[in-house]
C-alpha cells in the first residue's frame, strides 16, 4: 500500500479519467491539485460547500485522500468533511468549509483557484465500490455517459452495481 507518484498518477488519469479534465501543471509531487468550480465568498462563521471543478473517479484498487492547501488554513478556513474518497466513487467533490478567521473578514475563493490536494493510495484486498447516495454528484448527462462506459470496463459486476447506483433514477444505457 502506498501513495502514487506523479508518473503513476498520470498513467491512472490517462487510463481511467480519474481526474477530468486535468491540467498537467496541477500534478503536484505525489498528487493533484483540484480547483474550484464557482467563485465563493465565506463570511465569518459562515459554512458553505465548494464544488471541485474536476470530476474524480477512484478506480477499484485505490482510495483517495484529500488535504487542504495550507494557504487557506492560514486564512482561517476550516475543512469540515472527511478527507477520504472511496474506491469506485465518481463525481465532483463537495468540500465543506467554515470561515473561522481571526480577522473576521470574508474570504473569497475564485473560480479555478487551486484549492485541495488529492492523493491516490493503492489498497489491498477485494474492491468494495462506493454505492452511496453521492455517486455521480454534480455530473451532466454527458459526463455520466462517459463514466458509465469506463465503469462497465472496470467493474465486472457493473450490472449489479448499477442497480445500487441508479436506485430511483433512470439507468443510463
Amino acid at each position: 500500500m502506498g501513495v502514487l507518484g506523479k508518473d503513476k498518477l498520470k498513467e491512472l488519469i490517462e487510463k481511467y479519467k480519474c481526474i477530468y479534465p486535468y491540467d498537467f501543471n496541477l500534478l503536484d509531487g505525489d498528487g493533484y491539485i483540484l480547483t474550484v468550480k464557482e467563485e465563493t465568498t465565506l463570511h465569518y462563521l459562515e459554512h458553505k460547500n465548494l464544488i471541485s471543478y474536476e470530476i474524480v473517479f477512484t478506480p477499484p484498487n485505490y482510495v483517495s485522500h484529500l488535504t487542504a492547501k495550507s494557504k487557506y488554513g492560514r486564512m482561517g478556513l476550516s475543512f469540515l468533511n472527511a478527507a477520504k474518497v472511496h474506491s469506485g466513487f465518481v463525481g465532483r467533490l463537495a468540500l465543506e468549509l467554515v470561515n473561522l478567521g481571526n480577522n473576521r473578514v470574508p474570504i473569497t475563493i475564485r473560480r479555478g483557484d487551486p484549492f485541495m490536494h488529492i492523493e491516490f493510495v493503492t489498497r489491498d484486498g477485494e474492491p468494495s465500490p462506493y454505492t452511496g447516495g453521492y455517486q455521480f454528484q454534480y455530473l451532466t448527462d454527458e459526463e455520466l455517459q462517459m463514466y458509465v462506459s469506463i465503469l462497465k470496463k472496470v467493474f465486472p459486476n457493473y450490472s449489479e452495481l448499477a442497480k445500487m447506483w441508479f436506485r430511483n433514477k433512470r439507468l443510463p444505457p
